[in-house]
């Protein structure tokens, strides 16, 4: 099983190299099924590992001028402190029941994989259904009001299931900031990558035992898949292929759903 979580391992930093993100929201159901993690490590080590092959990423799309730094600074902070926040005063604090009552229970476990399950519905979605709306929807001027709070509440949501969530950042950039669409993935990257990276080390390395050799293992074999991603990125028509992943993510939903609520 092991085995087959490396090669999982790569494939999630292959997928990044080859979109620009997405992959790396099969590091949670990797980590929680084939190395048996529980649910805080699994999505502590996912924020870690999220955000190292969304920086690889980020910094390859700087290199084509995809990434605009101040919107990445201004959206990228709250959601760092989002990030912290939960892991650092939620996650600790939750029961492993949260309520039974009169037979009906919710474990910590249930609450933060449903919310998980949730977000992969919502991204297998996003990338199986073009977003060509959200060009009509663009604010005419940019509201830093709007995108501190989204980058809170998002950054919230990222600590508390170990997702980047490049899905939801990608819209708000574009309505909220009218960034063109290649602008707003690469921004995406790098606001992903501060707010997993700097989260992970300011929560769960400071109050949790980390497996550090574990961890730096499986992140090189996913930037080595990153690396691979990047090259075929260039020599493949990958517009089939993301439809696919996009499914892929709702067939492994459908499958945590029934593992996890059975």
């Amino acid at each position: 099983m092991e085995l087959i979580g490396f090669f999982f391992a790569l494939l999630i930093g292959f997928f990044v190299g080859l979109f620009g993100g997405g992959g790396s929201i099969l590091s949670v159901p990797v980590l929680a099924y084939l190395f048996v993690f529980n649910e805080k490590v699994a999505t502590a080590y996912s924020l870690f590992i999220v955000g190292v092959t969304a920086m690889i990423a980020g910094i390859k799309q700087n290199l084509r001028k995809n990434v605009n730094w101040k919107i990445a600074i201004i959206f990228g902070i709250p959601s760092l402190v989002g990030v912290w926040l939960v892991r650092k005063f939620v996650i600790p604090e939750l029961p492993i029941v949260i309520f039974d009552f009169y037979g009906v229970l919710l474990s910590r476990r249930m609450l933060m994989f449903g919310i998980f399950i949730l977000l992969m519905f919502l991204s297998s979605y996003s990338i199986i259904v073009e977003r060509k709306n959200l060009i009509s929807k663009r604010s005419k001027k940019i509201n830093y009001s709007w995108i501190i709070f989204e980058g809170l509440v998002i950054g919230g949501l990222t600590g508390f299931v170990g997702a980047g969530g490049g899905f939801l950042i990608i819209p708000a950039l574009i309505v909220l900031t009218h960034l063109d669409i290649k602008v707003a993935v690469g921004t995406s990257l790098i606001i992903i990558a501060i707010k997993s990276i700097i989260g992970f080390l300011l929560g769960d390395a400071l109050i949790m035992e980390i497996d550090w050799n574990f961890l730096i293992f499986f992140t090189s074999i996913s930037i080595c898949g990153t690396f691979l991603g990047t090259y075929f990125s260039e020599k493949i028509n990958s517009y089939l292929l993301k439809k696919g992943f996009g499914y892929f993510i709702l067939l492994m939903a459908l499958v945590m759903l029934v593992f996890e609520f059975k």
